[in-house]
């Protein structure tokens, strides 16, 4: 079975404040096809809220056009679900039950986050729950078998 994975908004949000860092060279890997992404709307909407912060902003000097470019190139890169099953409770952070409802819709294999409500799961309905250093050594590895 290929992989199938759901990167949450603290992966992406890192991947696009620091480029060649294990988030962005996860997200690289999947704009180049070596394994199936899939993203919802909500985990879009998130990504925008945080990096709309004027703070991060100044600091990693980029604009709103930028976000929004970043956004263009996830949504024409990976599948993106808009309606997600009713989850609810599973963790302490609704927005963390959004990210296991998303990989429950895509049957995803994996869930990429350094999130550590989701990463003390480590496992839901069959679906792994691992940090973007640990996935990106599971991609590199596969390269080499």
């Amino acid at each position: 079975m290929p992989l199938c994975a759901v990167l949450d908004s603290t992966v992406l949000v890192s991947a696009f404040l620091t480029p060649r860092g294990a988030a962005d060279a996860v997200l690289q890997y999947a704009i180049n096809d070596r394994f199936l992404c899939c993203l919802a709307e909500a985990i879009l909407e998130e990504i925008s809220l945080r990096l709309a912060s004027p703070r991060l902003q100044q600091r990693y000097t980029y604009g709103m056009e930028d976000v929004d470019m970043f956004r263009r190139l996830l949504r024409a890169s990976f599948v993106v679900f808009a309606d997600l099953p009713p989850l609810t409770g599973i963790v302490r952070d609704p927005n963390d039950d959004m990210i296991l409802a998303c990989a429950v819709a895509a049957g995803a294999s994996h869930i990429v986050t350094r999130d550590d409500d989701l990463l003390t799961l480590r496992v839901y309905e069959g679906i792994t729950i691992v940090t973007p250093e640990t996935f990106l050594g599971m991609l590199r590895s596969v390269e080499y078998e």
